[in-house]
């Protein structure tokens, strides 16, 4: 997707490629490099290349910042997550990310800053094909909930807003919540914030969830549910 855009000099049989940059004096910054390709060689790189000067370094990065304007070449539209995960499940969010494509029937371009664990998925999609919005929809709340599951959350740099508002009953407890709420009620007594952004209601978690609220009480409500 991006090679073609950028011409970086990226291997297109790569099943990933993995952008490092050391920083710091001369002598730290080869020191780094040494025991980086070390890891990466032990890891069974295909390949390492090293930036000789500045204009190389710049040309390996333009693919990475270039990887978004690169998927509007080959998809209509598509839609970016924001989901952080731990580092150390990286492989299996990916994998489950190419198992998701199949179940919803998109394809979806893996682009992030690894080292922070904060991953975006641009789910390629067309909007005016029928039902494919709502397919990507629903495959970005699905990879929300697997970053959840393994020990992250559904957000690292973006925000919740309305888009993620359901996802926030995935993640937190309605002790948890309620929490949230007592804090914006310090600061917003009347409620004029933002209403109705960045934390669900009670009703919403339980529509989302498909349970049932009276009087705006949720039966059993000690039963763990989200």
């Amino acid at each position: 997707m991006v090679e073609p855009f950028v011409k970086a000099g990226y291997d297109t049989d790569a099943a990933a490629i993995l952008l490092c940059e050391a920083d710091g004096t001369a002598l730290e910054v080869e020191e780094e490099i040494a025991r980086m390709t070390a890891v990466l060689r032990q890891a069974g790189a295909s390949a390492i290349a090293v930036s000789g000067s500045e204009a190389e370094r710049l040309r390996f990065w333009s693919g990475r910042k270039n990887a978004f304007p690169a998927a509007g070449r080959i998809s209509p539209d598509y839609y970016c997550m924001d989901g952080t995960i731990p580092r150390k499940h990286l492989a299996r969010v990916l994998a489950g990310i190419a198992q998701m494509e199949q179940t919803y029937g998109l394809r979806c371009a893996n682009v992030f800053h690894a080292g922070d664990g904060n991953l975006h998925p641009l789910i390629l999609f067309d909007a005016n094909q029928s039902g494919q919005l709502e397919r990507a929809e629903a495959f970005g709340a699905a990879i929300l909930a697997l970053c959840v599951e393994v020990g992250g959350t559904i957000t690292g740099e973006h925000g919740v807003g309305i888009e993620k508002i359901d996802s926030m009953c995935v993640q937190f407890s309605r002790a948890e919540l309620d929490a949230f709420f007592a804090v914006k009620r310090a600061f917003d007594v009347p409620g004029l914030l933002n209403p109705d952004k960045a934390i669900p209601t009670l009703n919403r978690c339980a529509e989302f969830g498909r349970m049932r609220v009276t009087g705006g009480v949720l039966a059993h409500a000690g039963l763990p549910r989200f």
